[in-house]
């Protein structure tokens, strides 16, 4: 039996790593793929830290980031995953957060009152063409400059690779994994376009939030386990909890 990863490439590499390290078998089947967008910063904005919710915002304005001085400064990671492709790329200085926009925010907001930060300062938010949340507005309540450059997009990937399908049709996949809203409901369009809506629903789904979880439950999946923190880990737990209650 099999583990369905849907995180895009390259991070599910990882996520495949660590479940085989737990004794895992994995299926990897990338319902989102990643594409940069070309990242022109025109603003003559002084910015005084960078905020982003995705490790593939970083990725993909890498090569830009050191030509614009941006390396210089503090770099706000929405969690830790985000926080680690940051330093790789050359940051230095690196606030983590709880996982989420929401704590992102309020990371930003006490940045200010730990003197990080001044107040009404310029942030520059790097970001995927789809936002779930208003980030900018939310900070730009709080008194702060945002402003928010477009560095990739994901897109839907239509089909399962042919392995996964197989997978279904044999009822060899005993969970699913979903990390972001976006990639639940690429997810779900997936399975409907191969036919395997039923199957796919039938099995736990593992959700990295609660936010995730209402889109497959939504569809009419009754074995939805959420995280009990937006983090890898929790979510791994999160699918201990529910292969034991299959097998109870």
């Amino acid at each position: 039996m099999s583990i369905l990863v849907t995180r895009p490439h390259p991070d599910n590499e990882a996520t495949a790593e660590h479940l085989r390290a737990r004794g895992h078998v994995v299926l990897l089947a990338p319902v989102l793929k990643f594409e940069p967008v070309p990242f022109h910063d025109e603003s003559e904005a002084g910015y005084s830290a960078v905020i982003v919710t995705s490790a593939n915002a970083i990725r993909a304005g890498a090569p830009q980031l050191r030509d614009l001085g941006l390396l210089e400064l503090p770099l706000f990671a929405v969690g830790e995953h985000t926080a680690s492709v940051a330093r790789e790329v050359g940051f230095a200085n690196v606030i983590v957060a709880g996982g989420d926009a929401a704590s992102l925010r309020d990371t930003v907001m006490q940045g200010a009152r730990d003197k990080l930060l001044k107040k009404k300062s310029t942030l520059l938010y790097l970001a995927g063409a789809d936002l779930s949340r208003d980030l900018g507005g939310e900070l730009g309540a709080e008194g702060y400059s945002v402003v928010t450059q477009t560095t990739y997009r994901m897109v839907p990937v239509k089909v399962f690779p042919r392995n996964v399908c197989e997978g279904f049709a044999a009822h060899g996949i005993e969970a699913v994994l979903h990390y972001s809203r976006r990639s639940a409901r690429a997810f779900l369009d997936a399975a409907r376009d191969e036919g395997l809506e039923i199957s796919a629903l039938a099995i736990p789904q593992c959700c990295l939030s609660e936010t995730v979880a209402g889109v497959l439950r939504d569809a009419g999946a009754s074995q939805v386990l959420v995280a009990a923190t937006p983090d890898e880990n929790a979510l791994f737990d999160a699918l201990e909890r529910a292969l034991r209650t299959r097998l109870a």
